[in-house]
């Protein structure tokens, strides 16, 4: 790849991508920055007012309780004689007997201890209006498989006196007067960013509330946003180049596939990464964010320009770019939820932006976790889309699936290849495993785990074989019994190594987690060190041959050996947890 052909194709790109932007569609692109702009900051100070309005109160406007009613925006105050859910008088308090009158009662309630904090925090002497002051924190637990706590040395609650009886979240509650000993200000829970990404709180006791993942929510909307627009973009230039074989001059052209794909995804990735910027310096994020949402940003490119030279049309063009940006924003925001909560988070790169911008600090572990698995998966599916950049791909009306086929057998060259490429697969198994862990372990156990371990055994062994069958489809290779076995045993050889490789979560305490464990290593739950190495390398040498054999005979027996080796990889999976727990 040489940097000067790169450069000049990327200044071409730019050039002509602009010229093709016409004013209606240039003014749009500015409004919605605009709005981005503008909504952000409002979501992040502010918040969202689901419900503004929802419950109907009466009240007069000299009663105690009409400011009460105005501050909060659920509640709208009409005329005590009025149909309402909550009617106040100067004698009694009644409300509806009904779900919503039931509720705006409570919210009611919520509202005037609310109020009456607001009225205590305006005394000057803080001890005595607040004597009572509570410090939360909260602290990682781990279940075992057998369901009892895991015994990790560290007491559920805050107070580490033997005779306390603190809560299970708290570590601690200080007196009016130790309060106000440091000047008379009590702890709150705090204002603007730092109040709402931190994951201690500190306050009275009716100002602590579990924590709200309203700002994975935000950061999310910010900062992969973006990156939808940015694609749709990109996909449209990459087809119209094998449109009425537009491209054709460029492949004729002395220089690399590698160098016209750079040359063209360069100004892309840098437009990203300076929208991303500027979000960051908008939100508080530092640098280290932005370096944690550039792997991201290279995923949606490299999966839309790989979708982009399968698809046929701008109408298939608008279904990859759609399931693009499903599929990857739902990795990276499912995860980000739990940012304050669960360490199971580390594996999304928006927690490295909420961590960046609560200060609480990203360990190095944490950052390859969440960077590399959707960096090298890029650089997998960009290497996919270049080897079809040729013109019997671009310029051909073939359907999506065979299309595929041709891009995974490509690189197929020798048998030992299937092995590399196997090797080359495992940012998906492992980005899809995170994602599997996520959703999986807020479940019980005894049902994550089961489940789990059928998710893994499907993930891994099309992983294995479904480029081996390309590379049977396409006569890269023979169709011989022995032939299928060596290429199978060389997938399976490439898929042990490269896991062993990418045991990235010894590095974040991910194996603290059993529903971890039982993704990447069952075997660390108490197998033997002989096991560890013996046992995993012959099961994906025989289950990658199983399904190697049938991919050479024909597409049916391909899902059948198919399944026949997912059904011994999770008879193993099971089989190594059983062992463990004795």
């Amino acid at each position: 790849m040489k940097a000067r052909n790169v450069a000049r194709i990327a200044r071409w790109e730019t050039t002509r991508s602009a010229g093709d932007i016409d004013r209606e569609t240039a003014v749009a692109f500015v409004v919605v920055l605009l709005a981005l702009a503008a909504i952000v900051p409002a979501l992040v100070t502010m918040g969202p007012t689901p419900g503004e309005g929802i419950y109907r109160v009466g009240v007069s406007d000299d009663s105690q309780y009409a400011d009460v009613v105005a501050s909060d925006a659920q509640l709208a105050a009409v005329d005590p004689t009025a149909e309402a859910d909550v009617v106040i008088t100067e004698t009694s308090l009644t409300y509806r007997d009904t779900p919503k009158g039931r509720a705006a009662l409570s919210t009611l309630r919520s509202a005037t201890v609310s109020y009456n904090d607001f009225l205590m925090r305006q005394e000057p002497d803080q001890a005595a209006a607040f004597p009572v002051v509570v410090s939360l924190t909260y602290l990682p637990q781990s279940i075992s498989v057998t369901g009892q706590p895991a015994d990790d040395g560290q007491q559920t609650d805050g107070d580490a006196d033997a005779g306390g009886d603190g809560g299970t979240g708290g570590d601690g509650v200080q007196s009016g007067g130790d309060a106000a000993t440091g000047g008379g200000d009590v702890p709150t829970t705090g204002g603007g960013l730092s109040g709402l990404l931190g994951q201690a709180q500190s306050g009275t006791p009716s100002s602590i509330s579990p924590p709200f993942p309203l700002q994975s929510l935000v950061f999310a909307f910010a900062f992969l946003l973006p990156l939808n627009i940015v694609i749709q973009a990109y996909g449209s230039s990459v087809l119209a180049e094998r449109i009425n074989r537009r491209g054709e001059p460029m492949l004729v052209a002395p220089i690399s596939r590698g160098d016209i794909v750079a040359g063209k995804t360069l100004p892309y990735l840098l437009g990203a990464l300076a929208l991303i910027s500027v979000i960051a310096v908008a939100t508080g994020a530092g640098a280290l964010s932005v370096l944690a949402i550039t792997p991201l940003a290279a995923l949606f490119l490299a999966a839309t320009f790989f979708g982009a030279m399968l698809a046929r049309s701008y109408k298939e063009l608008t279904f990859v770019t759609v399931t693009v940006s499903v599929a990857l924003t739902a990795y990276a925001f499912v995860p980000a939820v739990f940012a304050e909560v669960h360490p199971i988070a580390a594996i999304s790169p928006l927690t490295v932006v909420v961590d960046s911008i609560t200060g609480d600090g990203v360990t190095a572990g944490q950052f390859v976790l969440s960077t590399v698995p959707p960096g090298l998966a890029a650089f997998v599916l960009f290497g996919l889309g270049t080897g079809v950049y040729r013109e019997e791909d671009m310029f051909t009306q073939l359907p999506i699936p065979s299309k595929f086929l041709d891009a995974l057998a490509a690189p197929l060259t020798s048998r030992w290849r299937a092995g590399l490429w196997t090797a080359l697969f495992l940012p998906f198994v492992f980005v899809g495993e995170l994602f599997a862990v996520a959703v999986l372990f807020v479940a019980p156990v005894s049902i994550s785990v089961p489940l789990l371990l059928g998710v893994v055994a499907v993930i891994e062994e099309i992983a294995k074989s479904v480029h081996v069958f390309a590379g049977f489809e396409r006569g890269q290779y023979d169709r011989s019994f022995r032939n299928a076995l060596v290429v199978g045993a060389a997938s399976g050889v490439g898929f042990f190594v490269a896991e062993k490789l990418l045991l990235v979560t010894q590095l974040v305490g991910l194996p603290e987690l059993d529903v971890a464990q039982a993704a990447f290593s069952p075997e660390l739950l108490g197998a033997s060190p002989g096991l560890l190495l013996v046992a995993p390398l012959a099961l994906h040498v025989v289950t990658a041959a199983v399904s190697a054999v049938g991919a050479a005979r024909s597409r049916l027996a391909y899902l059948g050996t198919l399944a026949l080796a997912i059904v011994l990889h999770v008879a193993y999976n099971l089989a190594v947890v059983v062992v463990s727990l004795g």
